[in-house]
């Protein structure tokens, strides 16, 4: 019995033996692995922040005939991403006065001017705020033994926010230009040293003026498919569905649609090539219908953060540059009721937001008017003289129409104003108190179209479907809010036509 225990006991000695030394040697080959599998080194080295690789500012390289050895393709991508993230570091420890992540990527020297900021900022209370929007970079030195490169980054666009006790002291956007030399160290490229350029930059230049956009003769409505609302371009996306809609949308005698982009489906800073083949799609059947589109940008998004504006300018960008030359597209419409973020994202970040937004697109594209959609005519008049036309919402009692419109148009002046989204659910039910009918939502479109026309005021109504289904991420998960939206349609989800269908069709009377 003796010997037997003793040959377990040497049994299982071996036995961890083999298994630490097993182990030993899989975490060195996964080690070995993860070194030669071109991890990012945010990931494995850097003992700093976490990099947000959603950080994308608009970068352009201008490579001339530089000094030193010919530049490789990888080694400047390589050069690009580490800059980038440099100055996003320093975005976050200037926001945070904190050091942190700063030693990953700025040499010894220029980390110490960094420090002295930090310090000075801390012991006043003032936090820093910034984003860089876009870089102009021409390479002008590549060191023989590829450990040393100089640049100059022209027209460098920034915006910043200085804060003080939770207050914002001060807001302001700026193009500088900066000369810069980056070290290889430990695999990385270190920035060495950020001089600004005392050349004058480029100035920022206005939105650009367009003359008054052609919008008086609008009449259309928001749409979705019966089936998918909130989620065409989804699993459930269906040409068939949609040509026929169009061709209702358009036998009404109306002219344009309104279209909504939610952010996050659609890949937020990287646009899936899958979304945007399907919003062409949509572009070229509303094309072949001659329904032009007004195209919500976007759609589900709050966030607005600083650190935020670059994806949302890289989604932004992808989808001005694909429609911008289609003929369907009327405008753009950059956010859906941004005021209704304004109390938990504060009032003054949402409209710096907007108003970068409408900068960058008219950069993008300087043929189609910009727009926002606000929720409500009381918001309507904010960033008035920055767009193209004001457009709002309105879902109050149409007797207050008119006092309410007259009173937007005289804070406006001269810039037009659409009436991009207006109506009234026919649901009758537990939830309103069986309030509601088909007849008093015709009796709605009755008197609000009337004042429409006698007033000559574009308009988009909502919607062209009642709705089976409404996700919660529109009005909340509560049922007295849910089963309203669902009813909101001149045509049931059958398709038969409402009472309202008929004071809606905008056919002219033979």
């Amino acid at each position: 019995m003796t010997s037997w225990n003793k040959n377990i006991y040497r049994s299982l000695l071996i036995l961890s033996f083999v298994g630490l030394n097993a182990v030993i040697l899989w975490g060195l080959g996964e080690v070995w692995v993860f070194w030669n599998s071109g991890a990012d080194k945010a990931s494995i080295l850097h003992t700093g922040i976490e990099v947000d690789d959603s950080n994308q500012p608009e970068i352009e390289w201008a490579i001339l005939e530089n000094q030193g050895r010919p530049m490789e393709k990888q080694t400047l991508l390589d050069i690009e991403r580490d800059y980038v993230r440099s100055w996003y570091v320093r975005s976050v420890a200037m926001a945070s006065n904190d050091s942190y992540g700063l030693d990953d990527y700025y040499t010894d020297s220029l980390r110490s001017k960094l420090y002295q900021v930090l310090q000075l900022n801390k012991a006043n209370g003032i936090t820093l705020e910034e984003t860089t929007l876009a870089h102009h970079p021409v390479l002008e030195f590549y060191s023989t033994d590829g450990t040393l490169v100089v640049f100059s980054d022209h027209n460098v666009e920034s915006y910043h926010e200085v804060w003080q006790g939770g207050e914002m002291l001060h807001a302001m956007r700026e193009i500088k230009s900066y000369q810069v030399m980056m070290l290889l160290e430990d695999g990385f490229w270190r920035v060495r040293h950020l001089v600004e350029d005392k050349h004058p930059s480029s100035p920022i230049k206005e939105i650009r003026d367009l003359g008054s956009p052609q919008i008086e003769s609008i009449k259309g409505l928001n749409y979705y498919p019966a089936q998918t609302p909130w989620n065409i371009f989804g699993s459930g996306f269906n040409e068939e569905i949609i040509k026929e809609d169009f061709a209702r949308i358009r036998g009404m005698g109306l002219n344009t649609i309104r279209i909504f982009v939610p952010y996050e489906a659609f890949g937020k800073e990287k646009v899936t090539e899958d979304k945007q083949s399907k919003l062409m799609k949509v572009f070229d059947m509303a094309a072949s219908m001659d329904l032009k589109v007004l195209v919500t940008l976007f759609d589900f998004y709050g966030n607005y953060d600083l650190m935020d504006w670059t994806a949302t300018h890289r989604h932004a960008e992808t989808l001005v540059k694909l429609l911008k030359g289609h003929p369907a597209l009327l405008g753009w419409d950059i956010k859906n009721e941004p005021d209704l973020d304004f109390d938990s994202r504060g009032k003054r970040k949402v409209l710096a937001w907007l108003e970068e937004m409408i900068y960058q697109i008219s950069k993008w594209d300087r043929g189609h008017p910009v727009t926002i959609g606000w929720s409500s005519p009381q918001a309507a008049d904010l960033l008035a003289d920055k767009v193209h036309f004001i457009s709002f919402h309105y879902y109050d009692k149409p007797n207050q129409f008119q006092k309410t419109y007259s009173s937007l148009k005289e804070k406006a002046g001269n810039t037009p104003i659409l009436l991009s989204e207006f109506g009234i659910s026919s649901y009758s039910g537990f939830w309103n108190a069986f309030s509601g009918s088909e007849q008093e939502q015709k009796a709605y479109y009755t008197e609000m179209t009337s004042v429409l026309k006698q007033q000559e005021i574009p308009f988009m109504f909502w919607t062209l479907y009642d709705f089976k289904e409404v996700p919660k991420e529109v009005v909340g998960r509560y049922p007295w809010r849910r089963q309203p939206q669902k009813y909101f349609g001149c045509v049931t989800v059958e398709g038969l036509e409402k009472p309202s269908f008929k004071v809606l069709d905008q056919t002219p009377v033979k």
